[in-house]
């Protein structure tokens, strides 16, 4: 936690302010270069060995989603996983704000990338070009669906009890969601298993992995530190001994422990606001008296 405050505080001001606007207008451009050009793909999708010989667009291009625009449902359908993105991204960036999103969305990027150029340099085989291309075809998404999943992920975390309508019709809350994406992401890896794509399964992996990685260094752990327990059973012990002092009364049908008690007449705080307590000096205890009784009490004696 104290690593991402560190970097929020050296890089805050390189965020870009409401940065899903921009994502999600890849969706647009895709569909717009896909439907005219089906192969464009070739020249925007991660191929290592091109990246090397000086085509950097390609770290960027590799995002684009492959989709076309040949009926009115395919503009429904391109408009609603938009729209749903920008709200989920939004409400992400509402919570965390603008440079944690940026992180966990660019180190998602990055983990691809990084992902592409290990695989390409053991096995020559560009998992986010045209390898990716015909596995899209077949069991998975492309990276940056697979990254929305993760963002959706984060949100049915925050958000768990959000509902959505399925098919327009089911309300169905964040977190069922989520379990249900999760499902069809682990079987998209058993079918890559048992197809002997193995090497697929690794976008799926690095996209997904920044949720768990981001999600593990954000949480507090405080509340379960040495440190804490210690504090709880110094609390519970003090519960305790208030229990044991006497200052334990039925209070709207609940048995609540009082600041206050007169050692006279049992009245506390609970029965009149306005009634004010003090210690004796006299008495040889811990004895405390309402003013009514502070001054007429018989002193208390331990001998």
């Amino acid at each position: 936690m104290k690593f991402f405050r560190l970097l929020e505080r050296k890089l805050s001001k390189y965020a870009i302010p409401n940065l899903m606007k921009y994502v999600v207008s890849l969706y647009v451009v895709g569909a717009i270069i896909y439907t005219f050009y089906p192969f464009a793909y070739m020249y925007l999708g991660l191929e290592v060995d091109q990246v090397l010989k000086g085509q950097v667009w390609r770290l960027v291009t590799f995002l684009i989603p492959v989709g076309t625009i040949g009926s009115f449902t395919d503009v429904l359908f391109l408009i609603i996983r938009m729209y749903v993105f920008y709200l989920i991204g939004n409400s992400l960036e509402s919570v965390w704000g603008s440079f944690r999103l940026n992180l966990y969305f660019f180190s998602a990027v990055f983990f691809n990338i990084i992902a592409a150029f290990i695989v390409y340099g053991i096995y020559r085989v560009n998992i986010l070009g045209d390898f990716m291309l015909l596995l899209s075809s077949m069991f998975i998404s492309p990276p940056l669906d697979i990254i929305y999943s993760s963002m959706f992920f984060a949100y049915a975390a925050i958000y768990p009890n959000t509902q959505f309508l399925l098919y327009f019709i089911i309300p169905l809350k964040a977190k069922y969601f989520a379990w249900i994406s999760g499902a069809i992401y682990l079987k998209d890896i058993y079918n890559l298993i048992v197809n002997k794509f193995y090497l697929g399964i690794i976008p799926i992996v690095v996209s997904l992995a920044n949720f768990f990685i981001f999600f593990l260094c954000t949480r507090d752990y405080q509340r379960i530190s040495p440190r804490e327990f210690e504090r709880k059973a110094r609390f519970r012990r003090q519960m305790k001994e208030g229990m044991k002092s006497g200052n334990v009364v039925e209070f709207r049908g609940k048995t609540v422990i009082t600041r206050h008690k007169c050692a006279v007449c049992g009245r506390t705080e609970l029965d009149n606001d306005d009634l004010e307590f003090r210690f004796c000096s006299k008495c040889e205890g811990n004895y405390e008296y309402c003013m009514d009784h502070l001054y007429t009490h018989e002193h208390v004696k331990n001998n």
